[in-house]
């Protein structure tokens, strides 16, 4: 079969599966994601290093080819026109070439139909601030922080500038100007184009995602300097982002990015997807709010208490996780053992619910 043909077909049936993640990897069956758990598909053959090699090229394009084969790996997004949109990473293993791609829905879904708690809106209500959605890998940071830029932009009139590796959900502009800019391809690094909004009169940005110092530095300056800022990092809690990000920094800057977070954090929402008893995910999500107290914490470095402040703040609108793992188990969303898994904490967990 034609790789483009067979490639096509695949994508397909991963949409129609309602899978979220298709992998092409040589040697194994082609595998899709489906509510956490990987599935073999045994209808067709085991990929060879031929076949996979056809795949991936299909995947890359000329354009993007030689860049790939160069540096043995690379991130871009992927669409069949008219149908679905993928994130794909594009790798070598053992010689051979694999790639592993995430479905990007087409729409962007509002924070009611995510299973959000509601109180993750008040961070679309900001004017300025600092906003990180956190957790592992695939477990929907992108998709909480496209709510949230879309619910600016159906609600307010603003700038708003997105700094992807790669763009992945495609916003329509509303009430919003937005211009979102994919690294490579519109700008060289995360931390030249977050400089690059201080000059094109920005009032929101969103960073795909913070992967070293001088992107997180940039990402606090124009949080202090008047922008509402969101962010993604691959940290825990919010208590371990906070400590990630301080000591990301040198030791002779930890006094001034200690008071540089403390003033512009806003919020840290740190989230789980979780397969449901009934079949699907459902997220259970850590809520920290920027109270007088959390930025007391992050100025005298001690982000680790920061755990016992959210536990203690419900009254606010804080939701720790394991408070958040109860309560799905309690509405039998969830069994007893998922969420010990994901639990920070069984203990404490047990006598929450």
């Amino acid at each position: 079969m034609d790789p483009k043909q067979y490639l096509e077909e695949l994508l397909l049936l991963t949409a129609q599966q309602g899978a979220t993640d298709l992998h092409i990897s040589p040697g194994h069956y082609p595998v899709i994601r489906v509510d956490g758990r990987l599935v073999m598909l045994i209808n067709y053959s085991v990929l060879d290093s031929e076949t996979s090699q056809g795949l991936v090229f299909a995947l890359l394009g000329e354009e993007k080819k030689n860049r790939f084969l160069s540096e043995k790996e690379l991130d871009f997004s992927f669409e069949i026109p008219s149908k679905n949109r993928f994130r794909v990473d594009a790798y070598q293993a053992k010689g051979g070439f694999a790639a592993s791609l995430r479905l990007i829905p087409n729409v962007i879904k509002t924070v009611e139909e995510l299973n959000l708690p509601p109180i993750v809106k008040i961070f679309s209500k900001l004017s300025q601030g600092f906003v990180l959605v956190v957790g592992p890998n695939g477990h929907g940071k992108s998709t909480t922080m496209a709510s949230i830029i879309d619910m600016i932009n159906k609600e307010r009139a603003e700038k708003i500038v997105t700094i992807e590796d790669p763009i992945e959900y495609i916003f329509s502009p509303d009430k919003s100007v937005i211009d979102q800019r994919e690294v490579y391809q519109d700008t060289f690094s995360f931390h030249k184009a977050l400089r690059s909004t201080f000059r094109q009169n920005v009032n929101v940005v969103m960073v795909g995602e913070m992967r070293d110092y001088e992107t997180m530095s940039a990402a606090v300056t124009a949080a202090e300097t008047g922008h509402l800022v969101f962010a993604s990092l691959h940290t825990n809690s919010a208590s371990q982002t906070v400590e990630r990000i301080l000591n990301s920094f040198p030791p002779n800057q930890e006094s001034q990015i200690r008071n540089q977070l403390a003033n512009t954090i806003s919020g840290v929402i740190s989230q789980r997807l979780i397969p449901r008893i009934k079949g699907g995910l459902v997220p259970a999500v850590e809520v920290m709010i920027a109270t007088p107290a959390i930025r007391t914490l992050i100025r005298d470095n001690r982000p680790r208490q920061m755990d016992m402040v959210i536990e203690t703040s419900q009254d606010i609108g804080m939701i720790s996780l394991d408070r958040s793992l109860a309560d799905l188990v309690r509405r039998k969303e969830i069994g007893w053992e998922r969420a010990e898994f994901y639990s920070q904490n069984p203990g404490e967990l047990k006598n929450l619910v």
